[in-house]
């Protein structure tokens, strides 16, 4: 993330706070969520603002760049990572209470390509990929952003790394990914069914086996100090409302 989005991050959400506002009855939850998450939990804000309750100040982006947001300080009372490994950097630092960890959802990991470029593509071992299209291979930085780091598993297992690796173009997050993919920048993708099914300018080729990567699952956790309206979101997010708008944007709850 440039230092300009940072600031503007930073300052949004100061503006979100009561005292900012002059209003110390309205205490929002500030809520640092992976960038997959985005339409799931507007939508989510969307019907807790409509219940009565102040609507969450929400930012989006690679859980690895929130993480290490929160851990400089960034004021955030909730996060919501895209994999374990961030949620953990976080509690190895004690940044969030362990106690209201939960791994709360599941996706999926497909292929896609731009609307009317499709090709074959058989995932299993031995296949020529690196054959099969032209271009680039967009996802998200492989061992940093959560979704390259299930894409190199990935591409790893079924022997497609070493071939494709000159051709990865590693994103900030998985949205950007999509974004190169949609504009035609890139010949083929990485991303979550999730995200690939919000957009009508690409096409979901095949679904990558779920033995090829670590589970993809999504921890949330209150970080220290919280304020008390994030924990009442967070339970929120438990409820068959909340739970009915992730599995409609295609996440798996994993508490069913």
């Amino acid at each position: 993330m440039s230092p300009f989005r940072l600031v503007l991050l930073l300052a949004l959400l100061l503006c979100g706070s009561p005292q900012a506002a002059g209003r110390v009855a309205e205490t929002p939850a500030r809520v640092f969520a992976a960038a997959s998450l985005t339409n799931a939990l507007e939508e989510i804000a969307t019907q807790w603002q409509r219940a009565g309750h102040p609507r969450p100040v929400l930012a989006f982006g690679a859980s690895s760049t929130l993480a290490k947001q929160i851990e400089a300080g960034a004021p955030a009372d909730l996060f919501a990572s895209a994999d374990r490994k961030w949620m953990d950097y976080l509690d190895a630092r004690n940044r969030i209470d362990r106690n209201s960890r939960v791994e709360m959802l599941g996706n999926t990991l497909v292929l896609i390509a731009p609307k009317g470029h499709r090709f074959d593509a058989k995932m299993q071992a031995g296949f020529r990929i690196a054959d099969a299209f032209k271009g680039k291979l967009c996802t998200g930085e492989p061992d940093v952003v959560p979704v390259g780091i299930y894409a190199k598993q990935a591409l790893e297992k079924l022997g497609w790394w070493q071939s494709l690796q000159p051709r990865i173009v590693g994103a900030d997050d998985v949205r950007t990914a999509l974004a190169f993919v949609e504009r035609g920048e890139c010949g083929a993708g990485i991303v979550y069914a999730s995200d690939a099914r919000i957009s009508r300018k690409v096409e979901v080729l095949a679904a990558f086996p779920a033995h090829t990567h670590a589970p993809i699952v999504y921890p949330f956790a209150l970080v220290k100090n919280a304020r008390p309206e994030a924990a009442a979101f967070l339970n929120h997010l438990h409820t068959p409302q909340a739970a009915a708008v992730f599995r409609r944007h295609g996440f798996t709850v994993l508490e069913d």
